[in-house]
């Protein structure tokens, strides 16, 4: 058989990966390869390993052909079923295919396929009755052990976070279902760089005005409504004018240059300040015909300058470019890598592909902060180690001048239990109990997630706090107050806590250590809590209570009942999550 490709040593890997992962399990898996690390030959090569049929499904034609072309150099013949390319041909044993044609000809596919392949699977929602659920849900009538395989560079969306629950390193990415189970195969971007896959990305701060767009407000897929805009641009036009004359200044050394407008008007704009001659703007509403023409053309560089709006992001492969301007804002990480991406390919003579982002958009892009959303703006990613498995979690958090971890918001280890020898995870999965944030049952003293309204071990209703605080606050005899520090005191065996409410209120009360039944509850309320759960200890002297009383985590609520000549404290609500407003905050 012809091949005329060999595989890179990691595209390989990948495939191997993903035989190994198939041989024993039908829970669908991720491959993460970044931009221009080569997935279609990962396809084609497992295309070509395939006894029985496959579908290779993306979402824009480009792909499809692209990914087609890589197989047939194995000297195999694949059918491709797409409008935009007009075949519907789905007889061959492997199929490419675009997802808007096949989701609209489910009836034709009544074969039995062994394996659906989703490249730049991160489309995938999580979403029932998507185009990429139906077409599974259809192939699954036919074969109920069918393999889903996504491939992809950045394994997340906005809104979502990761697109997978499990990793092959042995940890938890999500407890909640994903549209896809396993990643068994990632590659970092840094790897591809270092070893010479892919050209180095020079990130520059712009030089001159920047768009400041943190006064608009975003979707939950991090995009800007395109009036808003527009409106803020219309005021900035000086600021455009000024980039894209720096943009023309740094081109001078410059092979080919993609802009990344914010608007269709925007990118009229833009373009309107560039050498007609040598520039071309593609938008959602180009002809298709012109646009595979203005392309060609940028390809064989009779044009140095291509402009595009919200298009051009995946399946477009332009290897000379070697300066990418980013003049649109997003909060989508996912997005932010692929824009990058595309100026990263080899090109004989290219040394670096500039990029200077000229909107501000703050993304790490060797290390995405993605997963969770960030709690506030000064939130960096910390690591935290669990004191139950030792596994070293990634969660959002503060660090001092000296870069200790000062606070983190995570909840639970992120570990998985059973990892074997070779750093596989051994079924059963199964995560990690330690919970660094916890709500404790009343009933059974199980420890669960802050937001639980029942217990995960005795399945009982848990007092919501927000109901807590809410029939507190209704009664005369009761006091509660938004906690905003405590202080210790010891007098004899007995430890005096006072809390502070951030108007000056205080409630104070006591724990005698000489009784076990007194030191076991200063123990589960805050032993248990010491240093954000990150080294509980179990307190049986005063004195050790004391050398590290600023460990200790106060509560955000206190709730006290009146008695006769004092006010006694009730509840302590720990790691609220509610609607209520906590202390010192707006």
């Amino acid at each position: 058989m012809n091949t005329s490709f060999t595989l890179r040593p990691y595209q390989q890997e990948a495939v191997d990966a993903t035989l190994k992962h198939f041989r024993t399990s039908d829970e669908s898996a991720v491959i993460v390869l970044p931009t221009g690390a080569g997935k279609s030959l990962v396809i084609a090569e497992l295309a070509r390993l395939a006894r029985r049929k496959i579908l290779v499904v993306t979402h824009v034609k480009e792909l499809v052909e692209q990914n087609h072309a890589k197989y047939q150099s194995y000297g195999v013949e694949g059918g491709i079923f797409s409008a935009g390319l007009n075949r519907k041909d789905s007889h061959h044993q492997v199929t490419f295919a675009s997802v808007q044609s096949v989701a609209a000809n489910l009836d034709q596919f009544h074969d039995e396929y062994s394996l659906m392949i989703i490249d730049e699977c991160h489309r995938v929602s999580g979403e029932e009755d998507s185009q990429y659920q139906r077409i599974i849900q259809q192939l699954r009538q036919q074969n109920t052990g069918l393999k889903v395989l996504g491939l992809t560079a950045t394994p997340y969306r906005l809104g979502m976070g990761w697109i997978y629950r499990y990793h092959y390193r042995g940890f938890v990415r999500s407890e909640e279902d994903k549209p896809f189970v396993h990643c068994i195969y990632e590659l970092p971007l840094n790897y591809m760089i270092h070893r010479g896959y892919l050209t180095k990305p020079e990130l520059v701060d712009a030089a001159v005005a920047q768009y400041d767009f943190s006064a608009l407000t975003q979707n939950r897929f991090g995009d800007y409504a395109e009036k808003e805009v527009n409106a803020l641009l219309g005021k900035h036009q000086r600021v455009t004018r000024a980039i894209i004359e720096q943009v023309m200044e740094l081109a001078q050394t410059r092979q080919a240059v993609m802009i990344f407008a914010a608007t269709v008007e925007h990118a009229k704009e833009i373009t309107g300040y560039l050498p007609q001659e040598q520039t071309a703007l593609i938008t959602g509403a180009t002809e298709q015909r012109e646009r595979d023409v203005l392309i060609q053309r940028f390809k064989q560089r009779q044009l140095k300058y291509l402009v595009n709006v919200s298009v051009l992001t995946t399946g477009f492969d332009a290897p000379h470019v070697d300066f990418i301007a980013i003049l649109r804002p997003t909060q989508s990480v996912s997005l932010y890598q692929q824009i990058v991406g595309r100026g990263l390919r080899l090109d004989e003579g290219k040394q670096e592909c500039l990029v200077i982002d000229y909107a501000g958009n703050a993304v790490n892009l060797y290390h995405p902060e993605v997963g969770e959303k960030k709690p506030n703006p000064d939130s960096e990613p910390v690591q935290v180690f669990c004191p139950s498995c030792g596994f070293a979690n990634i969660y959002w958090g503060k660090t001092d001048g000296e870069g200790q971890v000062i606070e983190h918001y995570g909840r639970r280890c992120q570990g998985l239990l059973g990892v074997g020898e070779e750093d596989e995870p051994v079924q059963p999965f199964e995560q990690c109990d330690y919970r660094f944030r916890f709500k404790e049952c009343p009933h059974c003293g199980a420890e669960n997630d802050i937001a639980a309204r029942n217990c995960h071990q005795c399945k009982k209703a848990i007092i919501d706090p927000d109901d807590q605080l809410r029939d507190a606050l209704k009664l005369k005899d009761a006091m509660v107050i938004r906690c905003a520090g405590m202080t210790l005191s010891v007098n004899d065996n007995k430890l005096k806590i006072t809390y502070h409410g951030e108007d000056g209120e205080e409630l104070r009360e006591s724990f005698d250590f000489s009784k076990p039944a007194q030191r076991t509850v200063f123990n589960r309320l805050f032993g248990r809590r010491l240093a954000q759960s990150r080294a509980p200890q179990t307190f049986s002297q005063l004195a050790q209570v004391l050398e590290v009383q600023t460990l200790l985590l106060a509560p955000d609520f206190v709730i006290a009942r009146k008695q006769k000549y004092y006010w006694q404290v009730q509840e302590r609500i720990f790691d609220y999550q509610g609607s209520y407003r906590k202390a010192n905050e707006a």
